[in-house]
């Protein structure tokens, strides 16, 4: 499913117009994206936690020559499933 098919299901289970559906689901992702930006975790009860792990600093190889590289180290956001999407996938 992408984006503009997500924006369908919204907008037909919550019977309202496409574009309020789009501008509902764009305010969400901005949301999370703050949020985590901020150093928080969002938490969906059910559904799972966004939250904004870090990565060490490690060593790497360049695929064409072999030599290594210096990866430094990261942020990335990270995501846990909750136990109810859990059972609903399996």
């Amino acid at each position: 499913m992408n984006k503009s098919e997500l924006i369908e299901a919204i907008a037909a289970s919550a019977d309202i117009p496409k574009a309020a559906a789009a501008r509902a689901l764009d305010a969400m992702t901005d949301a999370v994206a703050d949020s985590l930006k901020n150093g928080d975790n969002v938490s969906l009860v059910g559904f799972g936690t966004f939250s904004v792990k870090d990565r060490a600093a490690r060593t790497g190889r360049n695929p064409q020559t072999g030599e290594p590289i210096q990866i430094s180290a990261a942020k990335v956001p990270s995501f846990k499933a909750g136990k109810a999407l859990k059972d609903a996938v399996n």
